[in-house]
């Protein structure tokens, strides 16, 4: 997947100015997909409307400045339904956490316990994020994302509780023995 799929992905279920777009991309429910910023929004909006497959509107809020709201034209829905029905490419997953975990023996127990412990406040906000925008979803493919984003969450967190005291103590135990206590 990519910008361009996930912006029309967003405009196929709700107009959108730039800045929500990001908002929805990055802190709402597009957010687990790909990462986007700003500087890619833009072209890429002004690229889909000189190739009609959205439209925008100028609108005007009281107090606020003006903001360019785009929508999805029937040339851009067509163009999504293309895209999604690819073969989508592999899932990226990365993890600092990961590293940290596969070099405890390096890390103090201070610093493996603080990055397990941040990892554990990270998913569990993760959770709430996706909680927090399925609760009363009725898009039945939503739904199902969702749920299933929970599952894989609170697996990961599940694990991590339950396991992490074996990572600790694996933590120091390739420093001296003064550096591993602290």
């Amino acid at each position: 997947m990519n910008v361009r799929t996930l912006i029309l992905a967003i405009l196929n279920f709700q107009d959108a100015s730039g800045y929500e777009i990001r908002k929805l991309a990055s802190d709402g429910p597009y957010s687990h997909f790909i990462d986007i910023g700003y500087g890619s929004i833009y072209p890429m909006l002004a690229k889909l409307e000189a190739e009609q497959l959205v439209t925008s509107r100028a609108e005007q809020s009281q107090g606020k400045p003006e903001r360019k709201v785009y929508t999805i034209t029937e040339a851009g829905k067509a163009e999504f339904l293309h895209a999604i029905m690819q073969p989508p490419g592999k899932d990226v997953f990365k993890s600092e956490f990961l590293l940290v975990a596969m070099t405890a023996e390096f890390g103090t127990q201070h610093s493996v316990s603080d990055a397990i412990e941040q990892r554990i406040a990270f998913l569990e906000g993760q959770l709430s994020v996706i909680c927090e925008h399925s609760a009363e979803c009725q898009h039945p493919g939503t739904r199902w994302v969702a749920a299933y984003g929970k599952h894989v969450l609170k697996s990961d967190l599940e694990y991590l509780i339950k396991n992490k005291q074996q990572l600790l103590e694996i933590a120091g135990s390739s420093l001296p023995s003064a550096a591993a206590a602290e």
